[in-house]
């Protein structure tokens, strides 16, 4: 089945996971090599019990089994790895159970704190767990009492991946296989906020106390050099600022740095959990009232408003001997004890487009 189609209304095409496109790949190639006849489309049953059907882009016997290929739609949302070729080799073998190994293009567990073991490839438990029922049905219907060995691959997911959080999850080598309802949907961000996610865990399973959580690269250069961290420590949280301060509320560590640009942190301070410019506008009266509390005269003010953006109202506050950045970091601090709690030792510091510190915001302790 391909992904929902844009309707009269305008809605968005869902798509299907990789884990979901393994799955089919695997079934398929199963079934060929325990000799069974497999059509152009392979059927899937999702982990809520909706049965879907993807179209195989090829199938072949090889020496041991067969392997099966499928292109992975990922519907209208943004993903890297839409148009990806996700292929699957099934050995059959005398032995029980169903034993998994890196294609190429799949990457290997180095660190621990992911849902995988060191030493595991990066197939996530809920698509090991699909391949697996969907394979068992597929012995069971044909006749082999054995297990299977499987090969799963990306083509090109060692490029694929550099544009992804593998590398510094302490995933190497390629992709991870990904899902959790096998449905991908438009604009969620599921698959990088499961990275953040996973980012933090890893981080936490080895001993880091200290997170610094960055809206972009220029913020994560600055907290690199502020606070001499190192990879594990970096959180690349885009927009998702409200989500990560969620997530470590309930997974805490002694320390953690919201680092962003001021635009972002400016929307965040004003009660933006996602400051995506889809999600919410940079509000240039609202910094204006702000530079007002700090004795901005009138003529300032109408200055701010007529800005085309926050760093050009920043620049004109800088001038004007108006620490406003230092204004929007206290704000943002504030906003980010709502949901940390008390223990959790808190900074904040904001960036200009230079990644230049312009503001602070902190607990009291030196940074």
């Amino acid at each position: 089945m391909r992904p929902e189609s844009r309707d009269g209304d305008g809605r968005l095409r869902t798509g299907l996971t990789t884990g979901v496109c393994a799955t089919a790949a695997a079934t398929a190639a199963a079934r060929l090599a325990l000799g069974d006849q497999v059509g152009e489309r392979q059927s899937v049953v999702l982990p809520k019990g909706k049965r879907v059907e993807l179209v195989l882009n090829d199938l072949r016997r090889t020496g041991e089994g067969a392997e099966a290929g499928v292109i992975k739609d990922g519907g209208d949302d943004p993903d890297a790895t839409h148009g990806a070729r996700v292929w699957v080799r099934v050995e059959p073998r005398r032995e029980s159970g169903i034993t998994f190994h890196a294609g190429a293009g799949v990457g290997v567990v180095t660190r621990s704190g992911l849902p995988v073991a060191v030493g595991e490839p990066a197939i996530n438990p809920v698509p090991r767990r699909m391949m697996t029922d969907h394979l068992l049905e597929c012995a069971a219907a044909l006749g082999h009492r054995g297990g299977f060995s499987l090969f799963v691959g990306v083509d090109d997911g060692e490029r694929i991946a550099e544009r992804t959080m593998n590398g510094r999850l302490g995933i190497q080598g390629g992709l991870s296989i990904l899902g959790t309802t096998g449905i991908v949907r438009p604009f969620s961000c599921a698959a990088y906020i499961a990275s953040i996610h996973q980012s933090i865990d890893v981080a936490r399973a080895n001993g880091i106390t200290h997170l610094a959580c960055c809206t972009g690269g220029s913020s994560e250069a600055m907290a690199r050099a502020r606070y001499r961290l190192g990879d594990m420590a970096l959180i690349e949280m885009g927009d998702l600022i409200g989500g990560v301060l969620k997530y470590i509320k309930r997974h805490p560590v002694p320390r953690v740095t919201l680092a962003g640009g001021f635009g972002k942190l400016s929307k965040f301070a004003a009660g933006h959990a996602d400051t995506h410019s889809r999600k919410c506008a940079i509000d240039l009266d609202g910094l204006a009232r702000e530079a007002a509390a700090l004795g901005a005269d009138t003529h300032l003010r109408i200055r701010m408003t007529a800005c085309n953006t926050s760093i050009e109202a920043l620049s004109l506050c800088q001038n004007a001997g108006i620490p406003l950045a230092d204004r929007i970091c206290a704000r943002a601090y504030d906003q980010a004890r709502r949901t940390l709690p008390d223990a959790v030792m808190l900074d904040v510091c904001a960036v200009d487009r230079g990644g230049r510190l312009v503001g602070t915001a902190t607990t009291g302790v030196a940074a």
